[in-house]
């Protein structure tokens, strides 16, 4: 059964947790307990979301006590936005349609939006522990919903 998790996914998601330590276990999630592969995908991409959201809060709020980072940090609400408006719905949405590819590409987007919103720092982000945890989260994601393909 290819949605079932066997002794190769263990192996396969522990050295992608390994890869990235900042990325939340899915497993310690306690829906995840009777979740097939696509249900651990959910619940992943929901931690994704949960961990951009605290981000683009921590983004608002810096706005306001940082005006000398604005430009990068408005970069930063634009790629929030668009992890919780496009890339996080696309994946659910594929996910939940069976589509994995499309949903590997939302997970993959926000990955890509994290670096970006780091990178325009240019070495100097208030943000950089948030960043990676969400790209690191979004990498896992995708490597969980790669195994649907």
């Amino acid at each position: 059964m290819k949605n079932s998790l066997s002794p190769k996914f263990h192996l396969s998601f522990s050295s992608t947790l390994h890869c990235h330590p900042l990325a939340h276990n899915p497993l310690s999630v306690p829906r995840s307990s009777r979740a097939d592969v696509q249900g651990l995908a959910l619940v992943m991409v929901d931690i994704v979301r949960a961990k951009a959201s605290t981000t683009l809060k921590f983004i608002n709020q810096e706005l306001k006590r940082s005006p000398k980072l604005r430009r990068p940090l408005r970069f930063c609400a634009s790629s929030y936005d668009a992890i919780l408006t496009a890339d996080i719905p696309e994946a659910i949405e594929a996910l939940q349609k069976g589509d994995p590819k499309f949903a590997e590409n939302g997970t993959n987007d926000a990955a890509v939006e994290a670096s970006s919103c780091e990178d325009s720092f240019q070495g100097k982000s208030p943000l950089t522990k948030l960043n990676k945890a969400v790209h690191d989260t979004s990498v896992v994601a995708s490597a969980i919903t790669r195994l649907l393909l």
